[in-house]
């Protein structure tokens, strides 16, 4: 897996980081990423999706309501959460690759507290590879890697690469909170 820890240290810059993947490459990433999450959820059973971990750092400060702020997230919430996330930037990174630069977003999130068995998390990991392999098939042969945008000092000017391996970082940056919680729920 790509390691974002260079980045998080602000070592790199996100383009510095990208420099030289291809799609190919991000193809693998994504593989590697989503196999990894569905590693880690394994072992987890129905009752593991809903179960509510112990999380007393809990905050979210895009929560629709000021009671979901510090509410800790079920496995079935994070998986819906990392899979929107890392859609979402595919898809931007499509329309990158292509010359187009757009504001806004382009997320559509599963509710969820509409996922409660473990078969709907691994068929939601596996839509998500499925959608997000399929953004790297609509870029051109020669994708319009010149062609940045900036939402972020922190990240800077980012091209269509930078755009999609953003989402795997926000996957990664979970991976400890997935494994937390199936570990937590086995014992629970």
């Amino acid at each position: 897996m790509l390691d974002f820890t260079p980045l998080q240290q602000q070592e790199v810059t996100l383009a510095e980081l990208a420099a030289g993947l291809t799609p190919d490459d991000l193809r693998a990433l994504t593989n590697e990423m989503i196999d990894r999450q569905l590693a880690l959820i394994a072992d987890c059973d129905d009752a593991a999706v809903t179960f509510v971990p112990d999380d007393p750092e809990a905050y979210d400060r895009y929560a629709a309501t000021p009671d979901e702020e510090k509410l800790a997230w079920t496995l079935g919430h994070v998986i819906v959460h990392v899979t929107a996330t890392s859609e979402e930037t595919a898809f931007l990174a499509a329309e990158l690759a292509r010359g187009v630069v757009r504001e806004g977003r382009s997320r559509a999130e599963t509710p969820w507290p509409s996922v409660t068995t473990i078969a709907q998390c691994r068929a939601r990991l596996e839509e998500s590879r499925r959608m997000r392999l399929a953004t790297l098939d609509v870029w051109p042969d020669a994708p319009r890697l010149d062609v940045t945008v900036t939402f972020s000092r922190r990240y800077g000017p980012m091209n269509a690469v930078g755009r999609f391996i953003l989402g795997l970082k926000h996957d990664a940056d979970h991976l400890g909170q997935i494994e937390a919680i199936a570990s937590q729920a086995k014992v629970g």
